[in-house]
C-alpha cells in the first residue's frame, strides 16, 4: 500500500509539473501584458490566500484589498512601490486604530512584494527576464536535490531537514551557470554570473522561509490546489525572494 500510494503522488507530481510547464511555455511563447498580468494575478490571489492561513490572519477580508492592489499593478507603471505604498497607507492606519494588528499586513509583504516584483521585471526587461528567473530557481531546486541524494551529508539547518550543505552548495552551483547563459540574451557575461549567483542563493532562502511559515502553522503544505505539489506557494517560494533579487540587481549592475 505504501509503494502504491508514492507511486501515485509521483505519477501526480510528474504530470502536475509537466502541465505547469506547458502553461508557462505557452504564456511566455504570447507574451502579452493583459495575459501576463491575468496569469500572475490568478497566482497572486492564489498565494495570497494561502499566506492568509499560514500567517494565520482573521480576516478574510484582506483578499479584497489584494485584488485591488494588483488591479493598480496593471494601470501603474512601477507596480513594486504599490507594496511599499501599502505599508505606509496600514502604518498610517495601525497609528489610527489600536484594534489592528501588525500580523494582518504580513501577506502584504508575502507574497505581494514577490509577485509584484515579477510583474514588474516582466514590464522593464521583458519575457526573458521571466526566463531567466525561471531557470535559475528551477535549476537551483534540480541541482540542490541531485547533489543532495547522491553526495548529501551535512544538514544545512532545522529548518528545512531534509536539505543538506552539499546539496545547496551544488544546487547554488548549477543555477549560476545555468542561469549565467541565458541572463546573455539581456547583460554581459560578469553581470549575468553575479546576478544568477544572488538569485539562486536568495531562492534557497526563499524556499527556507516558506517551510519555517508551515512549521509554525503546523502543516505539510501550504494548499492543496496542486496535486503532487501542494499549493501555490510551494512552488513559487523560490521566486518570491529571486524576483526581489533579481530586479534590484538588474536596476543597480545594468
Amino acid at each position: 500500500m505504501g509503494f502504491l500510494k508514492a507511486l501515485t503522488s509521483s505519477k501526480e507530481r510528474t504530470v502536475t509539473g509537466l502541465s505547469l510547464i506547458a502553461v508557462v511555455l505557452i504564456i511566455g511563447f504570447i507574451d502579452n501584458f493583459f495575459l501576463m498580468w491575468a496569469v500572475l494575478g490568478a497566482v497572486y490571489l492564489v498565494a495570497f490566500g494561502e499566506a492568509v492561513k499560514l500567517f494565520q490572519v482573521e480576516k478574510d477580508s484582506l483578499t479584497i484589498y489584494a485584488v485591488g492592489i494588483w488591479l493598480l499593478a496593471g494601470v501603474y507603471p512601477y507596480g513594486d512601490d504599490l507594496f511599499v505604498l501599502a505599508g505606509v497607507a496600514y502604518a498610517s492606519a495601525v497609528a489610527f486604530d489600536k484594534e489592528l494588528k501588525w500580523n494582518d499586513f504580513f501577506p502584504f509583504i508575502y507574497p505581494t512584494a514577490g509577485m509584484l516584483f515579477i510583474f514588474t521585471m516582466y514590464q522593464e526587461y521583458g519575457v526573458l527576464s521571466l526566463l531567466w528567473l525561471l531557470v535559475v530557481v528551477a535549476m537551483t531546486d534540480v541541482g540542490a536535490y541531485a547533489v543532495g541524494k547522491s553526495i548529501g551529508k551535512t544538514p544545512f539547518c532545522e529548518t528545512s531537514p531534509n536539505k543538506t550543505m552539499e546539496g545547496v552548495v551544488g544546487g547554488i552551483i548549477v543555477a549560476t551557470f545555468s542561469g549565467m547563459f541565458v541572463g546573455l540574451s539581456i547583460v554581459d557575461l560578469g553581470v549575468a554570473f553575479i546576478i544568477s549567483f544572488m538569485v539562486a542563493t536568495s531562492s534557497i532562502f526563499g524556499d527556507l522561509f516558506e517551510s519555517s511559515l508551515k512549521r509554525a502553522a503546523g502543516v505539510k503544505d501550504s494548499g492543496d490546489i496542486l496535486p503532487g505539489h501542494g499549493g501555490a506557494l510551494d512552488r513559487i517560494d523560490g521566486y518570491l525572494f529571486g524576483a526581489i533579487v533579481m530586479l534590484v540587481l538588474l536596476r543597480g549592475l545594468v
